[in-house]
């Protein structure tokens, strides 16, 4: 965990400029307004990394958070927050719907989009930030179980599951086992979506549905040899042609994608005080790659390090 911001041992001068700088680091850009600027402006932000997906927690005095369509044009990751109101209640507004957020109720925030976010007096909100291609569903998907979130059966589920994270990570900390974590907390915010989104059983929620079906079978087998375009299709019941369809439609490489989850998978190992007696090429073949030099190059090629650096940085 990262203390992003903790008002109280700052001078009341400094708080407004420092709330904004610290929330720009944390979240996208955004026009930011406290309730009361002249007078008791305070807030705690932690901050937790999951690997690709992060957690951000801020709690204190009423603000008011502005994405404009100049926000927009700037840029910014392309991602989107399940956030939970923890204590106190909130007011959202984005693509023409407004929404009280009241107590343990949740919001999705398309981040890539303007919006608006409210809260009065003291209160808290934490959101689980996640990027659009690890999820891997449609814009149309997203945005349909945006409007119905109650209606899916995992709703408490994830709801309970997001109020808890601090506490679990508190736990966590410095554990490799945070990112695993994370990639859990992906899969359940991925079947919240789609099974909201399939509540009226549009087309589009169901290849969403199959496609994170694939992805999750995919990288339970990363280590697998055998595993390629037509087991994965086989397994699934649909021909290798369609298997590529669905990665196409979602802008992706089905072979790059195969590469880039198992070179992730190569180098948390690296990383993994469990793994430090294993030679590197015994960790390259472990992930589907059996030339040694062509798994330095790639891994240099995504990770800015080789392998023996990437290592050895970790402190091994």
């Amino acid at each position: 965990m990262a203390v992003l911001l903790d008002t109280a041992v700052l001078p009341r001068r400094d708080r407004t400029e420092a709330f904004h700088a610290a929330m720009m680091s944390a979240s996208v850009p955004s026009r930011v307004e406290h309730e009361n600027p002249d007078g008791d402006v305070h807030a705690r932000m932690d901050f937790w990394q999951l690997g690709t997906p992060d957690l951000f927690r801020n709690e204190g005095s009423g603000i008011r958070l502005v994405r404009t369509p100049k926000h927009v044009r700037i840029g910014g990751p392309e991602r989107l927050a399940l956030a939970v109101q923890v204590i106190g209640s909130g007011v959202f507004s984005q693509g023409g719907v407004d929404q009280r957020v009241r107590t343990g109720e949740l919001m999705l925030v398309d981040l890539t989009a303007p919006y608006d976010f409210a809260w009065s007096g003291h209160a808290a909100s934490q959101a689980f930030q996640i990027d659009y291609a690890d999820l891997g569903l449609s814009v149309d998907t997203i945005r349909a179980a945006a409007a119905r979130l109650p209606s899916s059966p995992v709703y408490e589920l994830v709801l309970h599951h997001l109020t808890a994270l601090p506490r679990i990570l508190e736990s966590l900390q410095d554990s490799p086992s945070a990112d695993m974590v994370g990639a859990a907390s992906t899969q359940l915010v991925r079947a919240l979506l789609t099974s909201a989104a399939d509540h009226d059983a549009a087309p589009p929620a169901l290849t969403d549905v199959l496609f994170s079906r694939i992805t999750w079978y995919v990288r339970r087998h990363l280590t697998d040899p055998t595993l390629g375009p037509a087991r994965i299709a086989a397994a699934h019941n649909v021909s290798v042609r369609y298997l590529y369809k669905l990665f196409a439609e979602r802008h992706r490489s089905l072979e790059q994608w195969l590469i880039t989850e198992r070179l992730d998978g190569a180098a948390r190992q690296l990383t993994d005080p469990a793994s430090a007696h294993l030679p590197i090429a015994a960790v390259a073949a472990r992930w589907g790659f059996d030339d040694a030099a062509h798994f330095s190059r790639r891994f240099r090629g995504a990770y800015g390090a080789t392998p023996r650096e990437w290592r050895r940085r970790a402190g091994r």
